[in-house]
């Protein structure tokens, strides 16, 4: 069974960094596009940021510039580095990944999330 496992969340002062990991496992048959989303307090599911399998990036419009996604492909694993953090940024990050289990379609999996807290 797929699982997505994150790491790396915690509490920072405002233009502090983090680095946010999402490891991939389970009878994975193949890794396509991967991202993080976040909710804050309040709001909806957002997309932060997101890496397809060929290493194109796409960034929200709120973290360009600060925010870094990466992926290592065997590893299975996607990293979001967030740099000059702001207490807007406070959320709870998700990962996400698009891809194909053994024996089932292809589809979305999410992680349990993670909590980033940007305060002073």
């Amino acid at each position: 069974q797929v699982q997505l496992v994150e790491s790396g969340g915690g509490l920072v002062q405002p233009g502090g960094s983090l680095r946010l990991s999402c490891a991939a496992s389970g009878s994975i048959i193949r890794l396509y596009a991967m991202g993080w989303y976040r909710q804050g307090p309040g709001k909806q599911r957002e997309l932060v940021a997101a890496i397809t399998s060929g290493d194109s990036t796409n960034y929200a419009d709120s973290v360009k510039g600060r925010f870094t996604i990466s992926r290592d492909n065997a590893k299975n694993t996607v990293y979001l580095q967030m740099n000059s953090l702001k207490p807007e940024d406070t959320a709870v990050y998700y990962c996400n990944a698009d891809l194909m289990e053994l024996f089932r379609p292809r589809r979305d999996y999410w992680g349990q999330g993670t909590q980033v807290t940007v305060s002073s």
